[in-house]
C-alpha cells in the first residue's frame, strides 16, 4: 500500500529540485520510495528516488544536482540528511538524465 509523502521526503525531494536551478516542470520524479528505518538511537527514514533531467541544460542541471550533494547543507525542518549518494547515472537517447538517488533523513 502507498503512503503518502512523509514530511522528510517532501522537504528532501524540494531540495533536490532546488539544487539543479531549473523549472519544475523540466524533471520527472520516476520514482521516490521511503521506509521507516531506526537504530539503537535514531528514527527515520531511507529513501530511493529516480528523477530524469530533461531540455538543452539537462548537462548543466545534473552537475548542479551531483557536486557537491553529499557535503550539502539540508533545511528539512525537523529531519537531517545523514547519507546522500548518487547511485546511478544515465543519459537517455532523448538526451534527458536520469539519476538514482538514496538518502538517509533523521527524525532531527
Amino acid at each position: 500500500m502507498r503512503r503518502p509523502f512523509s514530511a522528510a521526503a517532501a522537504a528532501l525531494l524540494r531540495s533536490l529540485l532546488a539544487r539543479t536551478g531549473l523549472d519544475h516542470n523540466r524533471i520527472v520524479v520516476g520514482r521516490f520510495h521511503s521506509i521507516d528505518w531506526q537504530s539503537l538511537t535514531f528514527t527515520g527514514e531511507r529513501h530511493e528516488i529516480t528523477l530524469r533531467i530533461a531540455g538543452p541544460d539537462a548537462a548543466r542541471a545534473h552537475a548542479l544536482l551531483r557536486d557537491g550533494l553529499a557535503e550539502a547543507e539540508w533545511a528539512l525542518g525537523g529531519h537531517v540528511v545523514a547519507e546522500i549518494l548518487i547511485v546511478g547515472e544515465e543519459v537517455e537517447p532523448d538526451g534527458s538524465i536520469r539519476v538514482e538517488i538514496e538518502a538517509l533523513t533523521l527524525t532531527d
